[in-house]
């Protein structure tokens, strides 16, 4: 087991500020329009606080080198493969374009496993974003760090099987087809540098990928945006998510919904069934 103790309670804030040119653009990404009392959409908040690493501190896979300097957020754990695993989520108050906004992050925990795949190591990061001041937003987020693909792996996922998805046990469905156009916006958007959402022969040849992986923020954003459609504008108090499986650009994306009030059910499904994001919220 690592000592990495002396990265526990590490803290970052950065500020920023609600652009409204910058709100149309993800809006315009997710072919949504505005709320109508003129707030900024849940999801949003995963656009600030970005990483601003000069390129050339970049690592191969396209994210900033960590290393053992007190500038290093995180600690130089020696794993390639990085995914955002999880997501702990709590709204208490919309943010408002124009709004001053200041993200603090601190690492609550680092935990090794051993999973089926090998070794993984898990970060968990506490974020806390204030609008004007006032906490908008808390979460905790789940970093996996895991070993290289074994070279004689088959590509992940699997191809699709001859299962189809059912969307009739579920109360709201919508169906989209991830594109590379929309891939490179949402990376555009949130500063995404990992190169398994826009370089194919590193995604597959390096990282052992079935083809550009959808980012998975980006289909807890897509979860987020059908509870809208189902609910309302920034009615979802809670919402946790856990990614199960990869979703691969230019594949039928299932998004499905089930249940009301504190007790929601939502998942992320591809065209055969493979549950891709496990989803809870309440309103």
């Amino acid at each position: 087991m690592s000592d990495w103790s002396a990265w526990i309670g590490r803290e970052d804030v950065r500020r920023d500020h609600i652009d409204p040119a910058a709100v149309a653009r993800w809006l315009a990404t997710l072919d949504r329009a505005a709320p109508a009392d003129g707030s900024v959409p849940q999801a949003y908040h995963w656009c600030f606080g970005l990483p601003d690493a000069p390129t050339a501190i970049l690592g191969a896979d396209g994210h900033p080198v960590r290393d053992d300097s007190p500038n290093s957020f995180l600690p130089p754990i020696p794993l390639p493969r990085r995914m955002w695993a999880a997501s702990k989520v709590e709204f208490l108050r919309p943010l408002r374009p124009g709004q001053s906004v200041a993200r603090s992050s601190r690492v609550a925990a680092i935990t090794e496993k051993q999973g089926g795949s090998g070794k993984l190591v898990f970060a968990e990061v506490a974020h806390e974003t204030r609008g004007d001041g006032e906490l908008a937003v808390r979460e905790t987020q789940s970093i996996v760090f895991r070993e290289p693909a074994p070279a004689d792996a088959p590509p992940a996922p699997p191809l699709p099987g001859d299962g189809s998805f059912d969307p009739s046990p579920w109360d709201a469905h919508r169906m989209i087809v991830p594109s590379e156009a929309l891939l490179f916006r949402y990376s555009a958007l949130t500063f995404n540098s990992h190169r398994i959402h826009y370089d194919l022969p590193y995604a597959c040849q390096q990282e052992g990928y079935r083809g550009l992986v959808v980012h998975g923020p980006l289909t807890a954003t897509l979860l987020l945006d059908l509870a809208q459609r189902r609910f309302g504008d920034n009615a979802v108090r809670r919402f946790d998510f856990r990614g199960t499986s990869p979703a691969i650009c230019g594949e039928d994306l299932h998004l499905a919904l089930r249940g009301s009030g504190d007790a929601i059910e939502l998942g992320a499904f591809a065209a055969d069934g493979r549950q891709v994001m496990a989803a809870t919220a309440a309103i």
